[in-house]
């Protein structure tokens, strides 16, 4: 434990960051893993839905800082290629 008056207090400050940013980040995932799901064995609209929120999540999360933007980005990139081979496949 620190004895440092600046390190405790710096110690707190990282602590509720670590809490934000695990807040922010789970629900990304959780919301990228529903998306994959829904693509492999639900309807077109429930995955549309789901790569929606997704999407929102996020941009939420590379918003707050707590992943990098072109982090986002690819992320985001590699479920609209899913989404779109899979809307390809549907149309045929």
């Amino acid at each position: 434990m620190a004895n440092i008056k600046s390190q405790i207090k710096r110690n707190r400050q990282n602590e509720k960051r670590r809490l934000r940013n695990r807040h922010f980040i789970g629900k990304a995932r959780t919301f990228v893993k529903k998306a994959r799901l829904s693509m492999e064995d639900g309807t077109m609209e429930e995955a549309r839905q789901a790569t929606r929120n997704a999407i929102i999540a996020l941009d939420k999360a590379a918003e707050k800082g707590v992943i990098h933007k072109n982090n986002a980005a690819r992320r985001k990139s590699r479920l609209m290629k899913r989404m779109n081979a899979l809307e390809k496949e549907n149309a045929k």
